[in-house]
This record gives C-alpha cells, sequence and structure tokens, in this order.
C-alpha cells in the first residue's frame, strides 16, 4: 500500500513572518511571526509535512534576486530548525502580475506542483493563509482553504473578514497559525501538546 503523506501548505509572508509591504529583501528582514515556528514544529512533530507556496513577484520587479531569496528561505529554515520544526520545501512563484503565469496565486499552479510532488489529492490538503486571493487559490486548487488573522489579516475588522470567507464559504477562520494547528491536530485527535522541549 501506497503512503500518502499527511500534508499542509502554508503562506509565507503575514503567516510564518511578519509581512512587508517592500518585501522580504535579506534575511535580517525576515521577521518570524510570534509562535508561528512552533506551531510548524507542533505539526511535524504530529507527523504532517509542511511546505510553503509564495508569490515572489519582488523577484520578477528586480527588488529581489535568487541569491537573495534562498538566503531568506536558508534563514527560514535555519529559525525553524532552532525550535525543531522543518520545511519540507518551498514553492514560489517569481513573476509579476503581467506575466500572466500559471503559478501565481490566486491560479492553482503552485499547488498543482506540490500535488505533483508528493503524489497527493489537494482535497485532502489544508492550506492556510492571510488574503481573499490565496483563500480563493486554495478553493481554484482543491485544497481545504484556512484563514488566518495574522500578517495583512491583523488589521481586518470581524465584519471584513466575514465578508471575506462570505466568498470561500467553506474557509475556516483561525486567530493564528497556532490556533489552525490546535484546530488539526484536534480534528486528528492528537494530544495538543507541545513536544519536549517546546514548551
Amino acid at each position: 500500500m501506497v503512503h500518502i503523506p499527511r500534508l499542509v501548505i502554508l503562506g509565507r509572508d503575514g503567516i510564518l513572518n511578519a509581512y512587508r509591504e517592500d518585501h522580504v529583501k535579506s534575511p535580517d528582514e525576515w521577521e518570524p511571526i510570534p509562535g508561528a515556528l512552533e506551531a510548524v514544529a507542533r505539526l511535524n512533530h504530529a507527523g504532517w509535512h509542511t511546505v510553503v507556496a509564495t508569490n515572489q513577484s519582488g523577484i520578477g520587479r528586480g527588488m529581489i534576486d535568487m541569491a537573495s531569496i534562498n538566503a531568506v528561505h536558508q534563514r527560514m529554515m535555519q529559525r525553524l530548525a532552532e525550535v525543531g520544526g522543518r520545511l519540507d520545501a518551498v514553492f514560489f512563484c517569481p513573476h509579476t502580475p503581467e506575466d500572466n503565469c500559471d503559478c501565481r496565486k490566486p491560479k492553482p499552479g503552485l499547488m498543482k506542483q506540490i500535488a505533483q510532488r508528493y503524489g497527493i489529492e489537494l482535497r485532502t490538503v489544508p492550506m492556510v493563509v492571510d488574503t481573499l486571493r490565496d483563500l480563493q487559490a486554495a478553493r481554484i486548487a482543491g485544497c481545504e482553504p484556512h484563514f488566518v488573522r495574522t500578517g495583512r489579516a491583523a488589521a481586518l475588522t470581524d465584519a471584513q473578514v466575514v465578508e471575506i470567507v462570505q466568498q470561500v464559504p467553506s474557509a475556516e477562520v483561525h486567530d493564528d497559525l497556532s490556533d489552525f494547528v490546535d484546530f488539526l491536530l484536534a480534528r486528528a485527535h492528537v494530544p495538543t501538546s507541545s513536544p519536549a522541549g517546546l514548551h
């Protein structure tokens, strides 16, 4: 019997790290959201694989080069490892909206790449995001949509969040990534206490 991995797709900016209007251009500009990296570690320890799907149009705009984005992601992996977590992979779209590619969210190309890499059906995969665009990407790709009120969503009123979720009615709303992990582990009947060393 083929083992199908348990997989969660995460956005990057606004979910794992603070969102910057001017893009994260260097490792020093990559600031984790409090509790987010520990939340990934809890997922990992409970048997979930985690990958990132992120639009990085700063590459296409010439604001950041590949060496810099690799350095940013190396910092992200290093900080995750320090709390016992890991990402299996980072899938990113380097294009600008004008490129009209298939991989820039809300189009489903990145998620299709992930499904192909893991041999998995996207309907079984939760996708965690902080914008309506990415919620729509989750729905179009067939993922299970989850909205966190961090990053770009942190400034939204309750009414604005309701308005967004009404456009993707199957979406679940969570305070942050840690709250999402509590939800997922409870649904899977996994104890939600932190692994040893993560308290």
